[in-house]
C-alpha cells in the first residue's frame, strides 16, 4: 500500500509527490502520457518558448532603432518548433530524472478511483490495482471548444493544435482576449502575421484592472492587431483553404481560427461516481483549508478544483497545502489573494491581490495609484517606455493589490506580491530604496506616491 496515490502527472500532480518527499512518504504518480501536464507540454513553457522565439524576431526587426543595422529578420517555424520541443524535452526529461530520485512510482496508464482507497490503472496491456491510503485528484484541463468552431487541427484550431504550428499559420482570428488568446495574439503579431483578436465582453483580459487592460490594448494595437470587445462570432464559413467569421454586420476572411475561450476540467471517466466526492459543473468541490473531498482520504488540487485560479503555480501551491495535511494532519492553506497572474504579451501584464473594483465589492474604502513608465530611465533606455504600475489599497490600510503593464512586468509584480501577502502599508513598501536605472523604480516610485510623499 502507498501512502499517496496521485492521478494526474501534471504541476499539480508532479510537484505533489515531489513534496511528499519531505514526509518520507510512499508515492506512485499515475500519468497516461508523459510526467508534465498541460503546463509543461501543452501550455505554459511551450508558449513561453514561442513567445520569446516571437521577441527575438522583434527586436533584430527593430534593431536599427539602437543603431544596429542588418538585414531583415525571416522567421522558420519549423525551426522555431524543433526548438520548442527540444525545451520541453529538455525539462520533461528533467522532471522524470527528479521524480525518480525522490522514489516515486511513475506509472503509466489511465487512473481511476475503484473504491475505497483503491486506484485502478489502465496500461494499455492490462489493469493494475494500486491502494493507498490517501488519492489526489490533478487530472487538469482542456481547451473549451465553442459551438460551430468544433476543434479539427487545421482551420480550427485550440491552443494545443497552435503549440504545433511548423509552417506559417497566415491570417489569425483568435477569438477569446484572456491570457491565452492574448498571448498568441502578441506572438503572431511580433512575427508579422494579420492578426483579428475578438472578446465578448468589453475589455481584454476580462476581469483585470480596466486602466491596466485599455494600456495593454493600446500597446497591442499599436502593434497591428485588430482588436474587437464586446461582439460575438458567429458560426464560420470554411471556403477553400479559408475561413470567414461573421462579427456582427461583417466578416473577416482568414486562414485559420485560434479558439482561446478558457479551459475546461478533466473530471469524467475517473470513477468518481463511486465516491462522495462532489462536482459543480464539472469542478470538483473541496475544503480550501485541506484540498479533502467530500470522501474521506480523496484530495483534489490543480485546474479541477471549484472556485481556484487556473494557473500552474496554484496547482503547485495546493499541492503543498495538500500534502502537508496529508503528512501532519496540520492545514496550511493557500493564500489566493498573493498569487500572482502573468500575461506574456509584447508588453507584459501581471497583477497580484484584488483590484479596484474587487476591493470595493468586499467593502474596502480604496486609494489607488499609479505610476506611468513614460519617464523611468531604463524603460526609455529599452526603447520600452509604455506602460504603467498602479497600486490599490485600503485607505489607512494595507495594500491591497497591484497591476503592472510594460517590460518584465512579470518579474516586477513579485515585489508587489509580497506587499500584498505581508498586508504591508504603502509607508512600509516605500521605505526601501531601488538601484537606479531599474525597471523597479517605476514600483518604488508608485509606493512613494501611494505612501503621499511622490518623488518625480
Amino acid at each position: 500500500m502507498y501512502d499517496v496515490v496521485i492521478i494526474g502527472g501534471g504541476p499539480g500532480g508532479y510537484a505533489a509527490a515531489l513534496y511528499a518527499h519531505n514526509f518520507g512518504l510512499s508515492v506512485a504518480l499515475v500519468e497516461k502520457e508523459r510526467v508534465g501536464g498541460t503546463c509543461l507540454i501543452r501550455g505554459c513553457i511551450p508558449a513561453k518558448a514561442w513567445l520569446q522565439a516571437a521577441e527575438v524576431f522583434s527586436t533584430v526587426s527593430h534593431a536599427a532603432d539602437f543603431g544596429v543595422h542588418a538585414s531583415a529578420p525571416t522567421f522558420n517555424w519549423a525551426e522555431g518548433l524543433a526548438r520548442k520541443n527540444r525545451v520541453v524535452d529538455q525539462l520533461v526529461n528533467g522532471l522524470s530524472g527528479l521524480l525518480k530520485q525522490r522514489k516515486v512510482d511513475v506509472i503509466n496508464g489511465y487512473g481511476r478511483l475503484a473504491g475505497s482507497g483503491k486506484v485502478v490503472v489502465d496500461t494499455g496491456e492490462g489493469s493494475q490495482e494500486l491502494e493507498a491510503a490517501n488519492i489526489i485528484v490533478a487530472t487538469g484541463s482542456v481547451p473549451r471548444a465553442i459551438p460551430g468552431y468544433e476543434f479539427d487541427g487545421d482551420r480550427i484550431l485550440s491552443s494545443d493544435h497552435a503549440l504545433d504550428w511548423g509552417e506559417d499559420p497566415g491570417r489569425v482570428a483568435v477569438v477569446g482576449a484572456g491570457a491565452i488568446g492574448c498571448e498568441f495574439a502578441s506572438l503572431l503579431a511580433d512575427l508579422g502575421n494579420e492578426v483579428h483578436l475578438f472578446e465578448m465582453l468589453e475589455q481584454i483580459i476580462p476581469g483585470a484592472d480596466p486602466q491596466a487592460a485599455r494600456a495593454l490594448d493600446r500597446q497591442l494595437s499599436a502593434r497591428g492587431i485588430t482588436i474587437r470587445t464586446g461582439v460575438t462570432v458567429g458560426p464560420p464559413d470554411l471556403q477553400g483553404s479559408g475561413v470567414s467569421v461573421p462579427v456582427g454586420e461583417e466578416s473577416v476572411e482568414v486562414d485559420s481560427v485560434l479558439v482561446a475561450v478558457g479551459r475546461a476540467p478533466l473530471t469524467g471517466d475517473l470513477g468518481l461516481e463511486s465516491t462522495k466526492v462532489e462536482l459543480d459543473r464539472g469542478y470538483v468541490l473541496v475544503d480550501l483549508d485541506t484540498y479533502q473531498t467530500a470522501e474521506p482520504g480523496v484530495y483534489a488540487i490543480g485546474d479541477i478544483v471549484a472556485g481556484t485560479p487556473q494557473l500552474a503555480h496554484a496547482g503547485f501551491a495546493e499541492a503543498i497545502a495538500a500534502v502537508t495535511y496529508i503528512a501532519t494532519g496540520e492545514p496550511d492553506p493557500v493564500n489566493y489573494r498573493a498569487i500572482p497572474l502573468v500575461v506574456y504579451t509584447h508588453p507584459e501584464m501581471a497583477s497580484v491581490g484584488l483590484t479596484e473594483a474587487q476591493a470595493e465589492e468586499l467593502g474596502y474604502e480604496v486609494e489607488k495609484t499609479a505610476h506611468t513608465l513614460a519617464g523611468v530611465g531604463r524603460a526609455i533606455i529599452r526603447g520600452q517606455a509604455q506602460g504603467l504600475v498602479k497600486v490599490i489599497a485600503a485607505k489607512d490600510g494595507p495594500i491591497l493589490g497591484a497591476t503592472v503593464v510594460g517590460p518584465d512586468a512579470g518579474e516586477l509584480i513579485h515585489e508587489l506580491m509580497y506587499a500584498v501577502g505581508w498586508e504591508a502599508l504603502p509607508a512600509e513598501a516605500a521605505a526601501f530604496v531601488h538601484a537606479h536605472p531599474t525597471l523597479s523604480e517605476a514600483v518604488g516610485e508608485t509606493l512613494l506616491a501611494a505612501a503621499g510623499r511622490p518623488l518625480h
